[in-house]
């Protein structure tokens, strides 16, 4: 029987975020104060976007050392642990996206044979933001993150980021699927360097694989299931997001969270 307890999970978790930064900025709470680039939890844990402050960095910024100690922590705990798992655990634009993918599947929209585009734009598009980030002295990303925007909208009732948010939507539903996270994201792109060799990853048993590929209709990242129904191992690219779709849908039991401590791959 399929089940939705990753998603329920991950929904509860984002939406979790979200309410607490919210209620610093309305009530003054000090749980969790900042955004998604720069957080101070109880007033005294500073953690830190390492992608962000890699940006500060290149565009000759220097960084207090608890914005650098909070940017190598959580750089820590996703290249070792979790991988791409901010992507569809935490950041609040998965939620956004997913909807925009799910209305795809129900009402059967399909426009890639219109629209071609590689998934290693995201690594491009990563690499001019620190370009643009040291030629103009700024935090190039971070001015225009969808993420940034959707946060600020939220918490702060910004107008303006919803425009946003809402041409993400449009174009993940009308132009191309999995847009915005599957090919445009540099941040996802940097977390999909830094978490390949994660060890919480989905492990793939090819005995208890009947080919039915659902896993294939609800995952944002088709090309990291490249071995199902091929073979047994882990889904070793740095490029899935640790979401669990594959595992709620997979009637065979072939898909599971598994943890991974051989670095071959």
């Amino acid at each position: 029987m399929k089940t939705i307890k990753y998603t329920i999970l991950r929904r509860i978790i984002q939406l979790s975020f979200l309410f607490l930064f919210a209620g610093g900025n309305y009530f003054g709470w000090e749980i969790l104060r900042g955004n998604y680039s720069s957080a101070i939890i109880a007033d005294s844990l500073h953690l830190s976007d390492p992608y962000a402050v890699l940006q500060i960095l290149v565009s000759g910024f220097i960084a207090s050392s608890s914005v650098l100690l909070g940017a190598l922590l959580i750089f820590l705990i996703y290249a070792l642990i979790g991988g791409r798992m901010f992507c569809s655990w935490i950041c609040p634009m998965n939620i956004i996206t997913d909807i925009a993918f799910r209305l795809r599947r129900i009402f059967k929209i399909e426009t890639e044979a219109k629209v071609s585009v590689s998934r290693n734009l995201r690594y491009y598009i990563l690499a001019l933001s620190l370009i643009v980030s040291a030629v103009f002295g700024m935090a190039a990303f971070e001015i225009i993150s969808p993420i940034s925007m959707l946060h600020r909208a939220i918490v702060f009732g910004s107008g303006a980021g919803w425009a946003i948010v809402a041409v993400v939507f449009f174009v993940d539903l009308f132009v191309l699927k999995a847009g915005w996270c599957g090919h445009i994201c540099p941040l996802g792109g940097f977390y999909s360097l830094v978490g390949k060799q994660a060890v919480i990853k989905v492990k793939h048993d090819k005995e208890k694989c009947t080919h039915c590929m659902d896993c294939f209709d609800v995952c944002v990242e088709e090309p990291v299931l490249d071995i199902v129904g091929k073979k047994s191992d882990f889904i070793r690219s740095g490029a899935c997001t640790n979401c669990g779709r594959c595992i709620e849908v997979c009637n065979d039991n072939a898909m599971k969270y598994s943890l991974k401590f051989d670095l071959k791959n």
